[in-house]
C-alpha cells in the first residue's frame, strides 16, 4: 500500500474564473479556502452539473492542477451506482477529491477537462492516483478512499483510455478481473445452495462449508469470501491490491447486493407501472395487502 499519505486540507484551494468574452477570469488564490459553486443541468432525463468556479489542487507529483478546463464540463458529482450510495454517497467528504478525478479522466464521448500548470499529461492510471491522494488530503477515511481508488481501477481496466500499458499487460488484466468476478460468483452461489442444503444446477461442494451446523457454515463462507479472492488477486500483478479489495468486498457483499437489486428492481418496476396506469398499481398493491392478511392469518391462528 506505501506509506501513509497525510491529509494536507491546504492542497485544495480556489481555482478562480475561467475567462468569458471580454472577462479574464480570476487566476488561482492558493491562500482561498476552495469554493465548490455547482449549477445543475438535466440533459435527457440525466442530472449533471457544471462547476462556476474552478478548483485547484498541488498534487505531490504533478503540482497544480486546475478544473475545468472549460465551461462545457459536466460531472455527476461521485459516479457511484445508486445500489452502492449507502456505502459511498455521491457528496461528502470526498467531493472535491471526485468533482478533480472527474475532469481527470475522459469518459467515452467527453474530452479531459483539466491544466496542469506544470505541463503535464496526465494518464488515467495516475489521475485513479491523485484520486486517491487528493481524498486522503480532504479527510476521507481510508477504507472507504482504497475502495473508490479500486472502484474507479476496476473501470479503468474494462473501459480506461490513455492507459501507460501494453496492449498486452492491458488485456492481462482484463483476463484477471473477468476470471476473478467468475469465480467469485460461481462459489457464492455454490456456497449458497450448500448453507441452504439444496442440490443447485451446476453448484459444487465448497470445503470450507460442508455439511456442519448452519452458523460454522456462516463462518466457513466469510472466511472462503476472504482467503480466495485474496488468493484471486495474484492474477493481477502489480493491481493485485485492487483485486484485493475488489474480491474480498465483491464476495462478503455478493448477497447484499443481490438483496438491494431486487429490492431497487422491484421499486423500478411498481414506479413504471404507476405511471401507466395508476388503477393497476392499486390493484396490484391491494391484492399485496390481501394475500399478506390471508398468509398472517393461516400462519397466526393456525
Amino acid at each position: 500500500m506505501g506509506a501513509p499519505v497525510p491529509q494536507q486540507p491546504r492542497r485544495f484551494y480556489d481555482g478562480g474564473t475561467l475567462p468569458s468574452g471580454s472577462d479574464p477570469g480570476e487566476p488561482p488564490d492558493p491562500g482561498a479556502d476552495p469554493r465548490i459553486v455547482l449549477e445543475r443541468h438535466t440533459e435527457e432525463g440525466v442530472e449533471t452539473f457544471s462547476l462556476e468556479r474552478r478548483l485547484a489542487y498541488l498534487d505531490r507529483h504533478l503540482g497544480e492542477l486546475l478544473v475545468p478546463a472549460d465551461a462545457g464540463f459536466r460531472t455527476d458529482l461521485t459516479s457511484v451506482p445508486a445500489l452502492f450510495t449507502w456505502l459511498v454517497p455521491k457528496t461528502g467528504a470526498h467531493l472535491p477529491a471526485a468533482l478533480l478525478h472527474d475532469a481527470l479522466v475522459a469518459g467515452r464521448a467527453d474530452p479531459t477537462s483539466y491544466v496542469s500548470s506544470e505541463g503535464h499529461v496526465v494518464d488515467r492510471v495516475t489521475a485513479d492516483r491523485v484520486f486517491r491522494d487528493a481524498m486522503a488530503d480532504t479527510g476521507t477515511g481510508v477504507i472507504r478512499r482504497w475502495i473508490v481508488w479500486t472502484a474507479v481501477t476496476v473501470a479503468t481496466i474494462f473501459v480506461g483510455r490513455a492507459v501507460p500499458w501494453s496492449r498486452a499487460r492491458h488485456w492481462s488484466y482484463r483476463v484477471a478481473a473477468v476470471v476473478t468476478i467468475a469465480t467469485i460468483l460461481y462459489l457464492g452461489y455454490s456456497s449458497t445452495s450448500d448453507l441452504f442444503d439444496r442440490v443447485w444446477v451446476g453448484a459444487v461442494d465448497v470445503p470450507w462449508m460442508g455439511q456442519r451446523p448452519w452458523w460454522v457454515e456462516v463462518v466457513g463462507g466469510l472466511a472462503g469470501a476472504v482467503v480466495v479472492p485474496l488468493a484471486l488477486s495474484l492474477l493481477w500483478g502489480r493491481l493485485r491490491m485492487a483485486g484485493a479489495i475488489a474480491g474480498v468486498m465483491l464476495a462478503v457483499l455478493l448477497h447484499v447486493t443481490v438483496g438491494l437489486a431486487v429490492i431497487g428492481a422491484s421499486y423500478l418496476a411498481l414506479e413504471r407501472l404507476a405511471r401507466r396506469s395508476a388503477s393497476l398499481a392499486w390493484g396490484l398493491a391491494a391484492l399485496v395487502v390481501l394475500g399478506s392478511l390471508v398468509v398472517f392469518a393461516v400462519l397466526t391462528l393456525g
